[in-house]
């Protein structure tokens, strides 16, 4: 069964891709410690059912899903996005 883990903040590339401007994820555990993780440890863990990830907008969770881009690369975005992973890139900087 897999975890679920709200993310929180995310670390950005200097890419202009949407796909391509997520480098890492991040967030807090029930005991108060920070996480972060990278995408592409992020999308192995959704895909082998070991973890799943939301983003709390509004007081309500959407969940995170892997997506592939018109080129083939897989990266992550919440179930409600189009193709640009819009409510992740407006996430703050993780520190």
């Amino acid at each position: 069964m897999a975890t679920r883990h709200e993310i929180k903040c995310i670390k950005k590339t200097n890419r202009q891709s949407a796909h391509d401007r997520i480098e890492k994820i991040g967030g807090k555990n029930p005991d108060g410690q920070s996480w972060q993780i990278a995408q592409e440890e992020a999308i192995a863990g959704i895909e082998d059912g070991r973890w799943s990830f939301y983003v709390n907008r509004g007081g309500s969770p959407i969940d995170v899903i892997v997506a592939t881009s018109a080129l083939g690369n897989k990266y992550i975005k919440t179930r409600n996005d189009g193709e640009q992973p819009n409510n992740l890139l407006s996430l703050p900087e993780c520190l």
